[in-house]
């Protein structure tokens, strides 16, 4: 088939080898503008721009299609049978949906119809669920309400990060996206719709979502710096200092201190009292050092009982 891909992350180069190797021809990528990053304003290239210009695929690169038919019109010069969209950025209106007659898929990262939005793989982890996967689905004018086509599922680890299960989706999605579309080509492709009272809004991480509060239960929090591992990191302030959190154990002992005190220091780890149970941290990382494991922590920086993170 002739397909125009769109996406922007590493999330989304998996996809596009998987369609160049399957044999499609991908006739043009859209992908978000290039921009500076880093002290020095060095302009980068998208993952998928990278992946494209390998390929020698053609790559167009608009600030915003909603609201500028000369976008359409050059995506629509490409005379796709289908688009193929995954973690572009942008919601695409409805002269572009219209534009391939086999529609346009969207490979999400979760098992539609919950978590809905921006960071759904994430958002999986932080809110304990036991499973997660990929949905291809054909892109309606709403925020992932459209159809879907087909899933597959996977179990999460006990210690599952999200990079981790970003990691997995982003190949489980290439190649259920193959499969799903070689249906589609051949009519085979059954729609089912969504039902919408059993979504939930998987919203953009931001720096401020790793904040910990420890008024919140051990698990809750165990949770978070999992989910925020490796952006945008579980922190706390520990004196006049922000350190983040990479991995931590869960304590069910309770003491009667207040949430956020530490309440135990032994060689290799040091245990925090949250709102409900004990926060064992075994790896940090303090301001303006590297990443490090707790023992290593502890022989560079004094912890005592009684300390206090908020």
């Amino acid at each position: 088939m002739r397909v125009v891909f769109m996406g922007t992350p590493d999330f989304a180069v998996p996809s596009l080898e998987k369609l160049i190797e399957a044999g499609h021809e991908v006739v043009g990528v859209v992908t978000q503008p290039d921009k500076a990053r880093g002290r020095g304003g060095q302009v980068s290239f998208s993952p998928v721009k990278e992946c494209a210009l390998a390929h020698e695929i053609e790559v167009f690169q608009p600030q915003r299609l909603k609201g500028h038919p000369e976008c359409t019109e050059k995506i629509a010069s490409w005379h796709p049978d289908v688009i193929v969209v995954a973690a572009f950025g942008q919601i695409l209106p409805k002269d572009v949906l219209d534009i391939p007659p086999y529609g346009c898929l969207n490979v999400h990262g979760s098992l539609l119809p919950k978590y809905r939005g921006a960071a759904p793989i994430q958002w999986a982890v932080i809110n304990g669920e036991e499973k997660s996967g990929v949905t291809i689905m054909y892109m309606a004018e709403g925020l992932d309400t459209g159809d879907m086509i087909a899933k597959e599922e996977i179990a999460l680890e006990k210690d599952e990060t999200g990079g981790s299960l970003f990691d997995k989706i982003k190949v489980l999605g290439a190649d259920l996206l193959v499969r799903t579309l070689k249906d589609v080509e051949e009519g085979n492709a059954v729609r089912t719709p969504q039902n919408d009272a059993e979504s939930t809004y998987a919203s953009m991480l931001k720096k401020e979502t790793g904040k910990i509060d420890f008024t919140k239960s051990a698990a809750e929090i165990e949770r978070l710096i999992r989910g925020c591992n490796p952006w945008p990191t579980a922190y706390a302030s520990f004196g006049n200092k922000t350190v983040k959190f990479w991995s931590a154990d869960i304590c069910k002992e309770d003491t009667d201190a207040l949430p956020g005190t530490v309440v135990a220091v032994d060689k290799d780890s040091f245990t925090v009292q949250t709102g409900d149970g004990g926060l064992k941290i075994l790896e940090l990382q303090l301001e303006g050092k590297k990443r490090m494991d707790a023992g290593a922590f502890l022989r560079g920086t004094t912890v005592r009982v009684g300390d206090l993170l908020n």
